[in-house]
Parts: C-alpha cells; structure tokens; sequence
C-alpha cells in the first residue's frame, strides 16, 4: 500500500470502512424488497409505489454517479465522502420517521440516492491512490465483494428487522452504520489536494441525469400508458443524444470521449450493467411474488434470500485466487452461464426458490470482481477516478433497470405468468452480458 505524508498506516485501517459504505449503499437498494407488504399498509400505498420509490433510488445514484466523481476534484475526495455521508444519513433518519409515500421517496429515494453519488466515487478513487498496484486488485475485490454481498443480504437482514421491530428500524439501522462508517473514516488523509478552480460541466451533468431519469420513469409508466412509455423513452434518447453531441464538442466535458474508445472496457462495463440488472431484477421480482401472491412475512422473504447470500459469498471469496489462475473472461462467461442455470430452476420449481437463488448467487458472486478488474486495469492510474465513476454510474443504471423493467412486467398481474414472465425478460437482457463476455479478450488480473 502506498503511503503518503499523513496516510493511514495498516491498509485494513483505509479498506474496512470504505468497504462498509459499498455494502451499506447495496443494502439500501435492496432491503426494501421485503418491506412491500408492510411499507404498503402503513404508509396506504401499493406495490407500484414501492417500487417507485426503489427504482428513484437506484437511477438517482446512476444518473449522478459520474457528477459526484468528478466533483471530487474540486471538493476533494474525503470532504465528498464526508458528506455523502451526511446526506445519506439525514435520509434515513427521514426514511424512518415518513408518514407518508413522498417522505419516504425524498429521504431515501432522494436524499439517500444524492450521498450515495458523492460517496461511492471516493471510495474506489481513495483505494486507488492508497493501494500499490500488487494490491489494488484485491482491495477491489474486497469492496466489489461487499457490494454484493450487500445487495443479497439486504432482504435477509430488512427481514429480520422488519419482522422483529419495524421497518422503519431498517432505516435506523442504515443510519448507524454510516455513523459507524464516519468514525471509522475519521483519519482518512486525501493526499490530492482539491482544486476548486477545476472546470465542472454543468450541462452535461443535467443534461445526462435529465436523460436518464426520463428513460427508467418511461418504463414504469410502461403498464400504465402505452403513449406515455414511448414520448418518455423517446425524449430520454433525445436529452442522451445532446449529451454524448456536448460530450463531443466541450473542452471540458463531464465524461472524456476516449473513456470509450478502449474496447476491453467497453465490453467490460456492458458485463457490469447486465451482472447487476439481473441481481437487483431477480431480487424485487422473487420478493414481490412470495410476499404479494403467496403472502410471506418480511422475515420469511429475507429467509428465501439466504442462499443467495451464500452463493454469493462463497463464490466472491473464491474470485480473488481464482482470478489469479483463469482467465477474466472465461470466470466472467462461467459467472452468466451458471446464473442462467438458476433462473431455469426459479422457473421450474417456483414453490421452493432457494436452490434456484443459491446457484444464481454462485454465479452473480463469481463474476463481479473480474468485471471490475477487467473495467479498472484497462486504464492508467492517472485516469482510475474518471473510469470509477463511470463504472459505478453504468452498475447503478443497470440495478434501476432491473428494477424497473422485470418490476413493471410483473406488477402489470401480479400472477404466476407474470413472475415468468418476468425471469424470461431478465434472462433474455442476461443474453447481451454474455455476448459481452465472449467478446472480451483473454487476460489474467
């Protein structure tokens, strides 16, 4: 690990807390997952607008994922990450005490989307500057790991707490991690100074927001009206559109056009997206059918979860040695076909999810950090906060789309059909992560 003038000293002292706001921010895009049923009765709102306020959340953190990294330059990364936290924290102690469907979207959709874009940046850039390149890659892992070990374990421990207090303690519990996460971070050097004369492209940053935000409303308005999912899909392609011509023609753009000139990571960030579509996709959906249709608790629907926890676990534990021994792609590839393996079994016993939920945790944890490692290692250290911010906007939108797209399609009946329906839908988007994969060429981490 590299250490400036003031740094840290042990690693572990840097890793643990900035892995713990990765876990932390996964948590919150999926614990509520199970706390449909009981937001819904207390809060007189229906699945539809759970699943909005989730779905605002994770397009939130993806449409200013990219704004708050390069923001980092002109605050500086700790003062970004401090307050991220802040932010974060606020929202959840808003979350908890929300009498009301638009409370809750402004602490935890808003509020806890906006410190989630200005934290997470920092946490892959501090890695970067304060790891050596021998141990960056496993720095890497262990925070990609968290993430997902997060995102699975969020509707196990949302259950519990849900089941044993309230689910406005889920939002209690968030808000004493990230305090735990802020003490833990207190000593936190960031040995780049900030520049606040550093150029900020305002415009793009609206104007990609703008576009992505109207794409993820269109597709939950899909169910509702035809004319409207198409003007909103369309206009979202269009503010895109102006975006990428801005991107082109400003000296000081908010992301640099040869980020996506270098194919590997291309392919690299299109495994990403899809890894993360489907982990939240399968979440919400096989949540929602067995509290909604077959009427399960909170704590019974996070029980479901547990093996997907494991597979996940087990599986992200074993990526680091075994990065080091295959190639990337071929993890990533054996990541997609494994998790296919359990969407065919969720669709052929739907009465017992758990074996279904193992084997796509197996699958979904394998892959994550050689996507990540494929993403990062394609690009000079110089260029890592730029690359990070991008990688993490691309995860997050695709967590949203999941969401929303296999959410949508089963909210529409809330009927057995529908919940095949919607795995079929998610496995088919699955398809281009694993053309993805084919396509990258063969390296080791």
């Amino acid at each position: 690990m590299k250490t400036p003038p003031g740094g840290f000293g042990d690693g572990d002292r840097v890793l643990v807390p900035l892995a713990l706001a990765q876990f932390i921010c996964s948590f919150a895009g999926s614990n509520m997952n199970v706390m449909i049923n009981d937001i819904s009765a207390d809060l007189d709102t229906d699945v539809h607008g759970v699943q909005l306020a989730i779905t605002i959340f994770l397009v939130v953190m993806a449409a200013l994922m990219v704004p708050g990294g390069k923001l980092t330059d002109r605050w500086g990364r700790k003062r970004c990450f401090t307050l991220g936290l802040v932010l974060y924290g606020i929202g959840a102690v808003l979350s908890a005490v929300a009498p009301g469907l638009p409370v809750l979207i402004l602490g935890n959709s808003i509020l806890e989307g906006i410190g989630t874009a200005l934290l997470i940046p920092p946490v892959y850039i501090l890695t970067t500057v304060h790891f050596a390149a021998g141990s960056r890659a496993r720095a890497f892992g262990v925070i990609s790991a968290m993430g997902g070990v997060g995102a699975a374990t969020g509707p196990l421990i949302g259950g519990l707490i849900t089941s044993a207090i309230s689910w406005r303690a889920a939002f209690v519990f968030q808000a004493a991690i990230v305090a735990l996460i802020a003490w833990m971070a207190r000593k936190i050097v960031d040995p780049i100074p900030a520049d606040p004369t550093r150029p900020f492209d305002l415009k793009g940053a609206v104007l990609s927001a703008a576009g992505l935000v109207l794409i993820v409303v269109g597709i939950l308005a899909a169910d509702d009206n035809l004319w409207l999912f198409l003007g909103l899909i369309g206009l979202g392609f269009v503010v895109l559109a102006r975006f990428f011509h801005t991107m082109r023609t400003r000296s000081d753009p908010l992301l640099s056009p040869d980020l996506f000139r270098n194919r590997t990571a291309n392919l690299g960030l299109v495994t990403q997206h899809v890894q993360w579509l489907l982990l939240m996709g399968i979440s919400f959906v096989v949540a929602t059918y067995f509290q909604v249709i077959h009427g399960y608790s909170a704590v019974h629907t996070g029980l479901i979860f547990t093996s997907a926890t494991a597979g996940i676990l087990v599986s992200s534990l074993a990526a680091g040695p075994l990065t080091r021994r295959f190639q990337q792609r071929n993890l990533i590839v054996a990541g997609f076909l494994v998790t296919f393996t359990g969407i065919v079994l969720l669709l052929t016993v739907r009465s017992v999810a758990w074996p279904g939920l193992l084997v796509i945790g197996l699958g979904l944890g394998g892959m994550l950090t050689p996507s990540v490692n494929v993403v990062q290692s394609s690009f000079p250290e110089a260029r890592q906060g730029e690359i990070s911010g991008v990688s993490r906007s691309v995860s997050n939108l695709g967590s949203a789309l999941g969401t929303a797209i296999a959410g949508t399609v089963l909210v529409a009946g809330l009927t057995d059909h529908d919940y095949a329906l919607a795995l079929v839908v998610l496995a088919v988007m699955g398809v281009v992560g694993l053309v993805g994969a084919l396509r990258l060429p063969v390296t080791r981490a």
